[in-house]
């Protein structure tokens, strides 16, 4: 079932989840499972929220967007949430390591759109969310666009020990992929959001999208109250 998209006036067609899976077709699942494992990484800006309630509300339709030959729709929930899974807590070691290695060069002040996706305020911001809730903070996280990736991160720029990062990071990677994605499977079967996935999928981004206009709204009140 291909379906026309609402959210491309509103959203470059990269951050737009319909567009993008239906653009994948057939390698749907595996190029969403590419980019959760490239936002949880490094790259924060990408969809990760509204493209796993997307891959659920699409398995759900009759007929489904996401099929897998010789599969019903349960079995392709299943392989589903399994790959998306294994997608997010390896985006998340990918970011441990990255922040292990490499991290301080990439958090510097710098211009630009860099400056402003790997600003040295998201460091301390997460530092501070560490501090607060220790190791669960990699758990509360995974539900907050931006600081799910900053805070593997930060964890590898701190040499968290592995072994409790992984364990906290891959329950999280569990919840976040699964739960998102089953919120979307069974809200797919509501008549009401059925009709009206474009509505649903628009308040999804937004709602993904509210931290991240929240902290530039405060930054820019800041920076005219410093005036």
């Amino acid at each position: 079932m291909v379906m026309p998209s609402l959210l491309v006036p509103l959203l470059p067609d990269w951050l737009d989840p319909v567009y993008i899976i239906q653009s994948l077709g057939n390698w749907a699942l595996w190029g969403v499972a590419l980019i959760l494992f490239i936002e949880c990484c490094i790259f924060p800006v990408l969809p990760g929220d509204s493209l796993l309630f997307t891959v659920g509300m699409f398995i759900a339709m009759e007929p489904p967007s996401i099929t897998f030959p010789g599969m019903d729709k349960w079995q392709v929930l299943i392989v589903s949430t399994l790959v998306l899974t294994v997608a997010a807590i390896a985006g998340n070691v990918g970011g441990y390591w990255v922040g292990r290695i490499i991290g301080p060069p990439i958090f510097k002040p710098r211009d630009g759109w860099a400056g402003k996706v790997f600003d040295p305020k998201y460091v301390d911001k997460t530092h501070e969310l560490l501090g607060k809730y220790g190791n669960q903070a990699l758990v509360l996280a995974r539900f907050v666009p931006f600081v799910r990736t900053f805070v593997t991160i930060i964890a590898g720029i701190g040499k968290m020990n592995f072994r409790s990062f992984i364990s906290w990071t891959a329950l999280g990677g569990l919840l976040w992929a699964v739960g998102v994605t089953l919120l979307g499977f069974f809200l797919g079967n509501v008549p009401l959001i059925r009709d009206h996935i474009e509505a649903v999928l628009v308040m999804i981004v937004l709602v993904s999208i509210i931290p991240m206009v929240v902290e530039f709204l405060v930054q820019k009140k800041k920076a005219k109250a410093a005036e």
